[in-house]
């Protein structure tokens, strides 16, 4: 399945990267049989959920104290999040590295954005590192799941409400201006109801110049027992995220000033004011039957001027939304578990706006200095969408075998109005007639997994997944014309893996895939005429493999290794190849910015009880820079060292020193087709964050 030679320096990788699917923290008190509550939105141990899933659980939580989404989830198998500063970024999750809509960012289960409206940052819209985990789906999600989980799920689950009376303050200081204060209280209100209360204030000057990011996170978790057979657990999370702009860089700027930013004052800004609230109902009357009604509430508002189109199309734009809806779900199983049958409806209906506004520029040679609001509007359209997707998930086990299967229908519908009055006459900014689009896809999975012993299982999935054409491409069309008559993308794939544990300690996994996507979404020029159109199909192939292992009583090791190829069947457009400047076509090419591959390797060293010190090593391989194939990214190796002393039982100095070597590499590294121009996105230099973790 992978067509392509391994270059001789991976060998090495493959050895020492033979690494876990599951992200545990390399101490003594790592959990070797996790349980998964992603897959059907319920608790399960990891053998009875097929497909590979990867876990940060509280202990690597607790270990890694994230300052950015990539240094947690990276160390997943298959799993890569690029730094774009910030916490921005973009995922490689069995797809290239893209801003594309392919992944399904949740919180307890439920989606953070709805369909349509997805956002690549997304994941700066969760409280990440005052999480109780993340879990991660890697392909095309369960019958549970639709439109967006292509790639992969993100599962972040919130910390219960406490039981006892208990607090944590974790102040950090760093590089660069970091601080952040991370700060919890929870406790009983009532003999049956608890209450948890976190707060996240986080500032950074940046390690590139005029790069300032601030974040405020604020949740209320309560936990209430209303009946013996009744709880209810209500959740409400606000995020605030102020972010100046950060530009790509030039080959020389890269090499030369990586410190550089194109941007100065607020030009290429964003400010992002997202609240959730939610409330799971669970009333279980017997063994056999559990019903559950997760009715929830969104409100995003994102002010955002696009820095990547301010030499051509300067704007400012401002999105909104609001979200209402609910998740319900009933499970029925016979006593002995051995049927299995899920059945639920997902409703969300969200109204939004969108309003962009030209921007008037003034530059010095490459450097945006000011920006300007006109009154001009490019776009001001209305789209109030309505999803409904109703599923059955079945499971029969028998011995040694279970069965599963599922179906799931979605249907999608969005109203969109024109706000503008004036006539259509800008070619630039194209504007579709007010109208209703509608999309419905029927979703089939089937797995199998077989248990080969207690400690060891295998299995095998088909699946497939689909993705709506999101709000933007369709309205906002930009050059690009009958942007408004996309289909949605289709997804097939097939996945086989083996996972167990020896000796009690020993844990292993590995998993391979096949997966084509067709109708996917691409911009192309064709006689000088810009369009949006679905075309082409791209396959996507791929290994995971995985280890978590004791070396003695002191030292652990955690790896991870992700090997791919991604690769046009066929898109049927040409290109003109730099820089010999042949007209060429794309089938068979390599997907631009997809990594050959990706790995983690930690060692672990526990000398006393009281203290603990690691190094991880992390490699992102080469990738070409654009879909020509001319030019390659080399790819990087980065190392980062972690260490904690705990105090007492209750306090904990942990610090983390990363990019230990002060190597220059790139988070992302690309090329327009059409344009000889390299860009980069410099990687953060030498970094050290120092902080004390005091419980009480």
């Amino acid at each position: 399945m992978l067509l392509y030679h391994v270059h001789a320096s991976w060998v090495r990788i493959i050895i020492l990267s033979f690494g876990l699917s599951f992200g545990w923290v390399p101490v003594a008190h790592a959990s070797l049989d996790p349980i998964i509550v992603t897959g059907v939105r319920e608790s399960q141990n990891q053998h009875a959920v097929a497909g590979a899933i990867g876990l940060a659980d509280s202990d690597t939580m607790g270990h890694v104290m994230p300052s950015h989404p990539a240094e947690l989830l990276n160390r997943i198998p298959g799993v890569h999040i690029n730094n774009l500063g910030g916490e921005g970024h973009m995922a490689a999750i069995r797809q290239p590295i893209t801003t594309k809509g392919v992944y399904l960012f949740l919180e307890d289960g439920i989606p953070t954005r709805p369909t349509g409206l997805f956002n690549h940052n997304a994941l700066y819209e969760i409280n990440i590192p005052q999480a109780q985990r993340v879990e991660v789906i890697k392909g095309p999600g369960s019958a549970v799941y639709g439109s967006d989980s292509i790639g992969g799920i993100v599962n972040t689950i919130t910390k219960a409400a406490p039981s006892t009376f208990e607090w944590e303050l974790s102040p950090e200081w760093g590089s660069y201006g970091w601080n952040r204060l991370l700060a919890s209280v929870g406790g009983p209100v009532t003999e049956s109801l608890s209450m948890r209360i976190n707060a996240n204030r986080t500032h950074s000057t940046g390690y590139r110049k005029h790069a300032n990011y601030t974040r405020y996170s604020g949740s209320i978790r309560l936990d209430h027992l209303l009946s013996l057979t009744t709880d209810a657990v209500t959740h409400i999370a606000y995020n605030s995220i102020d972010q100046q702009g950060i530009s790509s860089l030039s080959e020389e700027q890269y090499h030369h000033q990586p410190r550089d930013n194109n941007y100065r004052h607020d030009v290429g800004r964003r400010a992002v004011r997202a609240l959730r609230v939610s409330t799971a109902f669970t009333h279980t009357p017997s063994t056999q039957s559990a019903w559950s009604i997760t009715p929830f509430f969104r409100s995003n508002r994102m002010q955002l001027m696009p820095g990547w189109m301010l030499s051509y199309d300067a704007n400012d734009r401002n999105y909104q939304f609001q979200s209402y809806g609910a998740l319900i779900k009933h499970r029925h199983q016979t006593s002995n578990r051995s049927r299995v049958v899920i059945t639920g409806v997902d409703i969300d209906y969200t109204p939004s706006t969108y309003t962009e506004y030209k921007l008037e520029t003034e530059s010095d040679e490459a450097i945006f200095l000011t920006t300007t609001k006109t009154s001009t509007r490019n776009y001001d359209f209305m789209a109030n969408q309505l999803s409904l997707s109703p599923y059955i998930h079945t499971e029969w086990h028998h011995k040694h075998l279970r069965l599963i299967g599922g179906l799931r229908y979605d249907y999608f519908s969005v109203d969109y109005t024109d706000r503008l009055t004036t006539p259509n006459t800008d070619d630039t900014h194209r504007r579709p007639k007010s109208q209703t689009r509608t999309y419905a896809h029927t979703s089939p999975k089937l797995d199998i997994i077989y248990s080969l012993s207690p400690e060891h299982s295998t299995y095998a999935t088909y699946r497939q997944s689909f993705r709506s054409p999101g709000i933007g491409e369709l309205f906002r069309s930009g050059k690009s014309t009958n942007t408004d008559q996309l289909k949605p993308i289709q997804t097939t794939a097939i996945e086989t893996g083996i996972r167990g544990k020896f000796a009690s300690e020993i844990a292993y996994t590995a998993a391979a895939y096949h997966m084509v996507v067709n109708n996917d979404i691409v911009t192309v020029l064709n006689a000088g005429t810009r369009r949006t159109i679905n075309a082409g199909t791209t396959v996507h192939n791929g290994l995971e493999l995985g280890l978590n292992a004791p070396l003695n009583p002191h030292w652990r090791l955690h790896t991870g290794l992700s090997i791919s190829r991604q690769y046009y069947e066929s898109l049927n457009y040409t290109y003109y190849n730099y820089p010999h400047d042949i007209e060429k076509n794309f089938d068979g090419n390599t997907v631009g910015k997809a990594p050959i591959a990706t790995g983690t390797v930690e060692l672990t060293y526990q000398p006393v009880a009281h203290a603990v010190i690691s190094i991880e090593g992390e490699h992102v391989g080469h990738y070409y820079v654009d879909e020509t194939n001319t030019d390659r990214y080399p790819g990087h190796t980065i190392l980062t060292v972690r260490a904690q002393y705990h105090l007492s039982k209750k306090q904990t100095l942990y610090g983390r020193i990363m990019n230990l070597g002060d190597v220059r590499y790139s988070t992302y590294t690309s090329r327009t087709v059409g344009n000889d121009a390299i860009q980069y996105r410099p990687g953060q230099p030498r970094t050290l964050v120092v902080g004390l973790k005091a419980a009480f």
